[in-house]
């Protein structure tokens, strides 16, 4: 699978690192862009930097020369971790002024997964609407909720209970969280 992962500058960028520790650039073709923020975000959040097994390709946001800017060339699915509501709000409306954008509205266009995963608290009736408008459109809004039914003990723990549900939009099989009421083996 080509996958398409964009980091924006919401907090939640364990998030980001814990989603790219579980896909395997052996086994997908994984492609990391960043929001014009993210790095500030990141320098707070991860003060060693995320870091990229070999084989992730990495793109700048200012250039629109990567292949998923056109409809010709879109990855199989793009998934945008965490999501600033500005960005979320961008997408909704179409505006694709820097190269994660147009890459957002290039699935949505061409009908392919988008996963969103938002971290912000409280939302605004803005943001709902955003959200509306982009399930119309069909994107997939996963909020950064983490459960605590696995007893989560540490923070990427807690991180894994979202990527489980994420990797389970995106098909790719994973062991980060057990199923609700799964017998243990």
């Amino acid at each position: 699978m080509r996958l398409l992962v964009a980091v924006t500058g919401a907090s939640g960028s364990v998030y980001a690192q814990r989603l790219l520790d579980h896909l395997d650039p052996a086994e997908h073709e994984v492609h990391v862009i960043f929001s014009q923020y993210a790095s500030a975000v990141l320098a707070e959040e991860l003060p060693d930097g995320l870091k990229l097994r070999a084989g992730v390709r990495q793109h700048g946001a200012r250039s629109m020369n990567l292949p998923f800017a056109s409809g010709s060339n879109p990855p199989d699915a793009m998934v945008v971790i965490p999501c600033s509501m500005g960005t979320l709000g961008r997408i909704a409306h179409g505006l694709s002024s820097d190269a994660l954008l147009r890459c957002a509205d290039v699935m949505l266009k061409e009908r392919r997964k988008l996963i969103l995963v938002p971290r912000e608290t409280p939302l605004s009736l803005v943001h709902v609407k955003n959200f509306e408008l982009l399930l119309l459109a069909g994107a997939q809004i996963l909020p950064a909720n983490p459960s605590y039914y696995t007893r989560p003990t540490t923070v990427e723990q807690v991180a894994d209970t979202v990527v489980a549900r994420v990797l389970d939009h995106l098909g790719v099989r994973h062991s980060l969280a057990s199923r609700w009421r799964d017998e243990p083996e």
